[in-house]
Parts: structure tokens; sequence; C-alpha cells
């Protein structure tokens, strides 16, 4: 009897065994890779980011797989410091500019002059072609980082990315399907027998994914998705289940979660696919209604119109109004979400209201007065909510505006990106003649950026090296503030900035950036020039912590004790006049 239960026993731990076996063969020589949301950072110790490879638990085409930034944190959240964590699709990542055209980048600039006495970590994990199923999973994996709050905008990929309506048809557009899936691919037997497939069928049906193709295409072409269908309500359905599951989460560990509404272009896009339907009317119909509206001055109308041609769209690029419902009511139910109201910010700024090409620049993408509304309405949310502490001095929005460290090279690259995309399905443009004369510096290295010839740090490079040239102080300046936006990490970005803003005049700013670079790395020339600027400045108080640490590491040849002996007396003296 004993001896029949031990062959039970093994009969059921046979196809177990079947499994693990080769799964751990694989894992022992390397096959395949770890699709945790995190790995370590490989040049820095005690520091986290997003895993590459991450992305690819949710593509059943690995080709197509997208690859995010790589913002370290520390494992452990140093005290004091502020940390956010930002997701969604490609919007949020801030497509076409990337770097620092991302509203989470023009969010973090105004934090960092605003709080200037603060350490802020503001962390973008967003990928483009994703959706909620993404958004859910990281937020659930940052929730184990210690976040301050987490900042979302997602929603117009829930038809054509990753684990989509469109993508998941075989699976009858199943949660539990989908999610079982998106496990068995951090599998690596999962992951080896997925590679041998795809490249059977690619030498069985003689085609091969084309990369050269965009992204767009090879995700959507051929999938249309009509208004009221079973695939459309499957994909509010999706959103909505992901959406609370993700509130119910943040909900539970007290963790402020702010959701924002969708924009999307109304005014200066036509319907990609218009389908009449029984009674003849279409998404070009309502579309031209609404132009004809809009150029008489009757917004309301116009609004309207505008608004059912894209509701109408067989081609679903652009989601839904019942997704902000569905936000809407999502932020109502559960206790730490707040809706970021970003649609009625956009509409504020936009001639009757009417979404276009004021704030946007194809389907769902902002321009840069886009982006920095997208990051407006965010820090006002942050504010509210009081994650962010009442500010001594506010960086005012306009003033944010003008000193975003946005170069022309960000700029060009965005709109160069822009004309190749629209260029392609579904948009067809084609791309304007080139002029013919002799390009700006800017223009070659934006060009040779959008192209994949250099990295943006060596197109920062480079650009720095040709403002030197020209003796462009404010070019420079503006340059090494973006690197140090870039990479607040490295204290020699904040140096330069620190150094430049001395030589542009800009005293409060550089001690701004030099104080910075002080606290992450403290050094005698650091604080010489900290004490020097804040004496000439009649700060003596500020200064005089910097004039301590210079008398107590001396390196030169001057007597700073006697300089923190009278600076000290200043001090003093204050005080006891107050």
């Amino acid at each position: 009897m004993k001896r029949k239960s031990i062959f039970k026993f093994i009969a059921v731990l046979m196809p177990f065994l079947v499994l693990l076996v080769p799964e751990g063969a694989l894992r022992l020589v390397g096959y395949g890779h770890d699709l945790r949301v995190f790995s370590e950072d490989p040049a820095r110790k005690g520091y986290m980011v997003l895993n590459p490879h991450a992305s690819k638990r949710y593509f059943a085409n690995q080709k197509n797989a997208t690859y995010g930034n790589a913002e370290p944190f520390l494992a452990k959240k140093a005290p004091g410091t502020t940390r956010i964590f930002v997701l969604g699709e490609s919007t949020t990542i801030g497509y076409p500019y990337m770097h620092n055209g991302s509203f989470h980048r023009w969010l973090q600039y105004r934090l960092m002059h605003t709080y200037p006495d603060r350490d802020f970590e503001v962390i973008n994990l967003s990928l483009t072609a994703v959706n909620s199923y993404t958004v859910l999973d990281f937020g659930k994996a940052v929730l184990d980082y210690e976040p301050d709050a987490v900042l979302v905008y997602t929603g117009h990929n829930e038809y054509y990315g990753a684990m989509g309506v469109a993508a998941t048809k075989g699976i009858g557009h199943s949660r539990a399907l989908g999610r079982l899936l998106m496990n068995l691919r951090s599998w690596r037997l999962t992951q080896l027998i997925a590679s041998l497939t795809d490249q059977i069928g690619e030498a069985l049906s003689g085609r091969k994914t084309d990369l050269r193709e965009n992204l767009m295409k090879r995700m959507a072409e051929n999938e249309q998705i009509l208004f009221g269908s079973e695939e459309y309500e499957a994909g509010l359905t999706q959103f909505r289940k992901n959406m609370d599951e993700l509130a119910n989460a943040f909900g539970i560990k007290g963790v402020p979660l702010l959701i924002s509404n969708l924009v999307s272009n109304e005014k200066d896009l036509k319907p990609f696919i218009s389908i009449k339907d029984s009674e003849g009317r279409s998404a070009d119909m309502h579309y031209r209604a609404g132009i004809d509206f809009y150029k008489k001055g009757d917004w309301n109308l116009a609004k309207n119109e505008l608004v059912q041609a894209k509701e109408l769209d067989a081609l679903r690029f652009r989601a839904p109004e019942r997704f902000n419902r569905i936000i809407r009511d999502i932020a109502g139910a559960h206790r730490r979400v707040t809706l970021v109201d970003t649609r009625a910010l956009f509409e504020a700024h936009s001639a009757g209201g009417i979404l276009g090409s004021e704030t946007l620049l194809e389907h769902v993408h902002p321009n840069l007065q886009g982006y920095a509304l997208l990051s407006e309405a965010f820090y006002q949310s942050l504010k509210k909510t009081g994650v962010l502490p009442a500010p001594a001095t506010e960086m005012p929005f306009e003033i944010l505006q003008k000193q975003m460290p946005v170069t022309r090279v960000d700029s060009l690259k965005g709109e160069y990106e822009m004309m190749i995309l629209k260029e392609g399905w579904p948009f067809n443009i084609p791309m304007p003649a080139e002029e013919k004369r002799a390009k700006t510096e800017e223009e070659t290295l934006a060009g040779a950026l959008v192209v994949k010839q250099i990295s943006w740090r060596d197109a920062m490079g480079r650009l720095q090296t040709h403002y030197a040239a020209g003796r462009d102080t404010a070019g420079m300046l503006r340059v090494a503030e973006a690197l140090a936006l870039d990479d607040p990490l490295n204290a020699v970005y904040f140096d330069n900035a620190g150094k430049l803003s001395i030589a542009r005049g800009l005293d409060r700013q550089a001690v701004h950036y030099l104080s910075k670079a002080f606290r992450l790395e403290n050094s005698f020339e650091r604080a010489r020039m900290l004490f020097v600027i804040l004496l000439k400045m009649g700060e003596p108080e500020e200064a005089l912590p910097y004039v301590r640490y210079a008398a107590a590491n001396n390196t030169s040849r001057f007597n700073i004790n006697e300089l923190y002996a009278l600076v000290k007396k200043q001090v003093e003296a204050r005080k006891i006049r107050q």
C-alpha cells in the first residue's frame, strides 16, 4: 500500500519534472531573460532600474517588444526623498521628443526649482505600445519601493497595444487566460518554444517581421473595431477591470495614485477609417459637419460632431470617451485615488475648447506646449492631494515654459520623428521636399539622433562644444541644465550648470545647482564656490555651513578658519538684531 502511494506521488510529480528539468537547464546555461519589472543597476551598487526585458512579458511577437528609460533609484529610499513613479504608454514616456520633452521631466525641473532644499526622484517606467495590463503589473511592483505617489496616463493603446483587444481574440478576451499567458512568458522554456515557433512560421510563410515598418502598422493593420461591437465593449471591460484592480491595490497600501483623463486630437485629424452605418451615417460625415460648425464659430455643435467622428473611427488609436468616464468613476470609488483633469486644461488652451494642433502633434501625442500642460495638471494635483508641501517660493508655469531646458535639437528631433511617422501608415502624408541649403549644427545633430547614429548625450556633448565655439553661454547653460536633468545622480553636470549660471549672472540659480552637486558629493571646491557666491549675495546664514565645511576640509593656502569665525560672528549678530 505504501509503495503504491509512492508510485502515485511520483506519477503526479512527473509532468512537473518534465517541465522543471529543461527549465532549470535553460536557466543554467543563461538562455532567455528574466522578465521581472526591476533589475539591479549594473553601473551603481544599491540602485535599481527598469528591467530592459520587462516588456517581453506582454508582446506575442518579441520583435515588437519596446524599451523604456533607465532612471536609477535606490533600492532603499534615502530619508527625506520624495519618490514619484510614472506609468503609462508612448505619451507618458514623451514621444516623439523623449528625454526632457517628457512631461515627467517638466515636472521634475519645476520641483527642483520650487523645492531647492528637497530631493525628488521622478522615475518614468512607461513603454510605447503597451496598455493597462502593463500599467497594472508595473503599478503593483512599485508598491515595494516606497513610492510617495504614482502618476498614471494610459488608455489609448487598449485595443492595439500589447495584450490589447485586437491581439487577444484567440483567447476570447479572457483576463484570466491573458494573465496566464503573460506568466508563462516568464518561463525560459516558453521563451525557447516561442522563438522556435516564430522562426518556423517565418520560414513556412516566407514572411519576416519588417522592422522598417512603424510599430503602429505592425500592431494594428487590418484590425477594424466598430463602435459598439463586441471587441469595442471588450476593450472597455479590460480597461475598467485592470484600472479598478490597480486602484484597489493602492487603496489598500494607502499610496496616492493620480490618474489622468485622456486627450486626443478632435479638430485637426480626419478619421482614419470611416464606415457607413445602416442609416448612412459615418465618421467622415460627422467630421465634415464639425469642421463646418467650427468655421462658423459654433463651438458646442462643432465639439459634439468632432467627438462623434472620433468615436466612430474604426481604427481605434484614440481612446473612446467612455474611458474618461471609467477613469472618473474609479477615482471617485477608491480612496487615495485622484482624478487629474488634463483634458480640461488642454481645452482651456484650445480655441472653443476643441482639441487640435494647438497642443497635439497628430492623433494623441502632445507637442511641447501639450507636455508642459500635462506636467502642470499633475503638479497642481500633487499639491492638492498634499503630496507636495506648500512651497516658500513657487516656480510659476509661465517661468517654467521659458526656462525648461529643452534644446533646439530636442524640438527638431520631435519634428523629424513626426515627419517619418506621418509618412507611413495610417497617415500616408508625403514628407516635405528637403530645403537646398546648408544645415545648422542643431539640424545635423537632430537628424543623426532620429536615425540613431548618435546617442542623446553624445548629441548634447557636441551641441555644447558648438555653443562654446561661438561663445554662446546661454546655449551652453541650457545644455548643461538639460544634462543635469537627464542624469540627476551626476554631480559634474550640476557643477557645469552652476558655473555657467555664475557666468550668466544668475547667482541664485548657481547656488541651486552647486548645492545639489555638494549634496551628491561633498568637496572643498564646491563648498568654496558656494560660500563665495552666498557671501557676495549678502546671505551669511546660508554661507555658514559651507564655510564650516571648507574650514574643516581646507586644501588651500588660505586661512578659512578666520573667515569662518568672521561669518559666524555676522550670523550671530544678525540673530541678536532680529
